[in-house]
């Protein structure tokens, strides 16, 4: 079999459009060949395993940009499995809608929180947030938030909650969540274990508390506690089975005993069995009560 024909200069092989390869001479019939992928009517590559979004990227007209959970994935945020796959495109204005396989499509009056993130048109991250309180429950919508606040995050809580305007669509939902986004959760799973205990009944933690001992001098940082009880919870996610992070932890939770401190820890089985975990912290809880009692 022949080799195909290079393609022109000009057109990226990892993402162009049909119309600007036709228009630079090459032949319909090349754009047919097997080398390259069609990951979007109008769309060519050479990369098989483009998404659906990049390709939408290339499509989209200049009144057009990513929002919802598509915004959100861009910025960053942790989302739940079954919005990756959709690609939400919201048209500002008068035109029309765009209608693809895959894309949900949205439209806006105006377009003024829109911004240019690594050259794509996406919703701000206040905005993202905002339009999926539609999307997601309230407790995915406080994960979103927690990131979106973090100390890598682009946002405070003051600006998420200036997108709550009444009248607007989902707007309980909107305020249920902002009303539990705090700063300090690393991830998602952090998030889901802080609401899980309030709703338990717990007193709600602190994040991220710094522990000194009794000179002052800095022994560590836990994902979360109760520092009038010394006690402490930590979420330990998969990175927390490596060696070196497995070693970092028990030299962290000696020292913290040493100075007094109950350390518990959780993972994602106590995230959704976690009869077990609380019933630790509420011994813990009773132990430091009875502590607090004798002196």
């Amino acid at each position: 079999m022949r080799r195909p024909s290079t393609l022109p200069d000009e057109l990226d092989p990892n993402g162009f459009l049909v119309r600007d390869a036709l228009a630079s001479g090459v032949d319909a019939g090349r754009l047919r060949r097997r080398d390259l992928s069609r990951p979007l009517h109008g769309v060519r590559t050479t990369d098989t395993s483009m998404s659906l979004a990049t390709a939408v990227a290339l499509v989209m007209r200049r009144d057009q940009h990513f929002s919802h959970t598509t915004a959100l994935e861009r910025w960053g945020a942790p989302l739940p499995r079954a919005h990756e796959g959709s690609v939400h495109v919201t048209t500002v204005g008068a035109g029309p809608l765009m209608r693809r396989p895959g894309v949900v499509g949205h439209r806006r009056r105006v377009g003024d929180a829109v911004v240019a993130l690594d050259t794509v048109r996406v919703s701000g991250p206040e905005r993202a947030w905002r339009e999926c309180a539609g999307l997601l429950t309230v407790r995915q919508l406080v994960a979103v938030g927690d990131f979106l606040v973090g100390h890598r995050g682009p946002t405070t809580v003051d600006a998420l909650a200036a997108t709550i305007l009444p009248g607007e669509r989902f707007v309980a939902v909107a305020r249920a969540a902002i009303d539990l986004v705090r700063v300090g959760a690393d991830s998602a799973m952090e998030t889901w274990l802080r609401l899980a205990v309030v709703d338990a009944g717990f007193p709600e933690p602190e994040l991220q508390v710094e522990v000194f001992d009794d000179a002052g001098r800095f022994l560590a940082r836990v994902d979360m506690g109760w520092r009038n009880m010394r006690i402490a919870l930590e979420y330990d996610g998969d990175h927390h089975r490596e060696r070196g992070t497995f070693e970092h932890d028990q030299r962290r939770d000696n020292s913290m005993t040493v100075h007094g401190w109950l350390v518990l820890h959780a993972n994602r089985t106590d995230i959704g069995r976690p009869g077990v975990l609380f019933e630790r912290l509420r011994q813990a809880f009773i132990a430091r009560s009875s502590v607090g009692a004798r002196a």
